[in-house]
């Protein structure tokens, strides 16, 4: 089915991509140093890793008060908002050596990742065509995986020089230009927003005089969020658990540090090719193409994980489980663009990003759980079935509740 409507994504590439790329790069340069920075500063192993939490703990709690800035100032000024405040945040952690001005500063990372990232999806879902929606989210969550990658190479050539206040520079730098070039993106068509409030006030004459809130978006939609939603937390879940995985088992299996970072980059890299792919397959044939087949990949490939043994067959693993990742770039953020209402946008996605923060939470700590009761194998396992488990329920729910013909 062709577009009817005359539109490219290199059109909007450079300020619709552009922002995400360099917050992302913003991301990258400094996760990796974190944890080294807390044991600088004196803190303890156990205090490391809490503060390094701190980033998703401040986007979990932030994802509501963030539809409320992005329905407020607008998508354009709270992108450029999010990226201020994060660079002020990094230079809160390069200047301040003290851990609880380092902790508040990590928090507020987590603030402005929930902000930008809320503001950046509700602004695609308005200005690109639903014939490009799906290619246009998996480009953006590609992107911003892109940056996340690039980031630690840059920080590595700082801090031999300025040491690991040069990460935390590099990340003020990287944000700052984004803050820039996010002002520069074109108004989103006010006329189509305006338009369909309209709507929506008049189809509900008894609340003409009231904007939609996150209370009325979840109870009305209560359908989705119980359904998609829950799958949407189940791929967070198995999303999130991913990363430790792979540096887990190799080194149950007694590989070195440098294969184990070997196969991860591979995998990484195999991530990173197909995003934009997966968006058009979406695109052209319809969500469930990509959204079921990402799971199985995934569920398969951990579920095969505690059979392997050597650095190639765990190669052959990670290879699938970054496909499978791979493919479903985008995929949560499409689907929460299918589904949102045109008024109240932002409260919506504010909830369906809280979904997907919950997964991320949630994942890691059943691999955890699972694996301090009984053992590594039995935590990934019980990972795969997760996977499996998101997989079923997207294929399940996705047909019944879709509220856009397949193309």
């Amino acid at each position: 089915m062709s577009d009817p409507q005359p539109f490219s994504l290199r059109s909007i590439a450079v300020p619709a991509f552009g922002p995400s790329l360099l917050f992302g790069l913003g991301e990258g340069a400094i996760l990796p140093v974190i944890a080294l920075s807390v044991r600088d500063l004196g803190g303890s192993v156990a205090l490391a890793a809490l503060v390094v939490t701190l980033i998703g703990i401040g986007s979990l709690v932030s994802n509501l008060p963030a539809s409320i800035l992005t329905t407020r100032y607008g998508e354009r000024w709270a992108i450029v908002g999010a990226g201020v405040w994060c660079a002020l945040a990094m230079a809160i952690c390069m200047l301040m050596p003290h851990l609880a001005a380092f902790a508040i500063g990590v928090f507020m990372i987590g603030m402005a990742s929930a902000v930008f990232n809320l503001a950046r999806q509700s602004y695609l879902t308005e200005a690109v065509p639903f014939h490009y929606r799906a290619r246009a989210m998996s480009t953006l969550g590609g992107v911003m995986r892109i940056g996340l990658f690039v980031g630690p190479f840059l920080a590595a050539a700082v801090i031999p020089f300025a040491g690991l206040a040069g990460a935390y520079g590099v990340g003020v730098v990287a944000l700052i230009l984004s803050a820039l070039l996010a002002a520069g993106m074109p108004d989103l068509p006010g006329e189509r927003r305006a338009a369909a409030l309209a709507a929506a006030a008049h189809a509900a004459s008894d609340a003409a005089a009231r904007p939609p809130t996150i209370r009325g978006i979840s109870s009305s939609h209560a359908k989705i969020f119980l359904t998609v939603g829950i799958g949407v937390l189940l791929v967070s879940a198995a999303r999130a658990s991913r990363q430790a995985v792979v540096p887990l088992w190799a080194d149950h299996i007694g590989l070195d540090a440098a294969t184990t970072s070997l196969i991860y980059g591979l995998a990484g890299g195999i991530d990173m090719l197909v995003f934009y792919p997966a968006g058009k397959v979406m695109d052209r044939k319809g969500r469930t193409w990509v959204a079921v087949p990402s799971m199985l990949f995934m569920g398969a490939a951990l579920l095969a994980m505690p059979l392997t043994h050597s650095a190639g067959t765990l190669l052959l693993a990670a290879l699938m489980i970054g496909f499978g990742n791979g493919i479903s770039s985008g995929m949560i953020m499409t689907l929460g663009a299918d589904y949102s209402p045109a008024a109240g946008r932002a409260h919506f996605l504010g909830v369906w990003r809280l979904m997907a923060d919950l997964g991320s939470t949630g994942g890691p700590a059943l691999l955890s759980g699972a694996t301090a009761l009984f053992s590594l194998a039995a935590g990934i396992f019980c990972t795969g079935l997760v996977a499996l488990a998101a997989g079923a329920a997207l294929w399940y729910w996705i047909p019944r509740t879709a509220r856009h013909p397949a193309v």
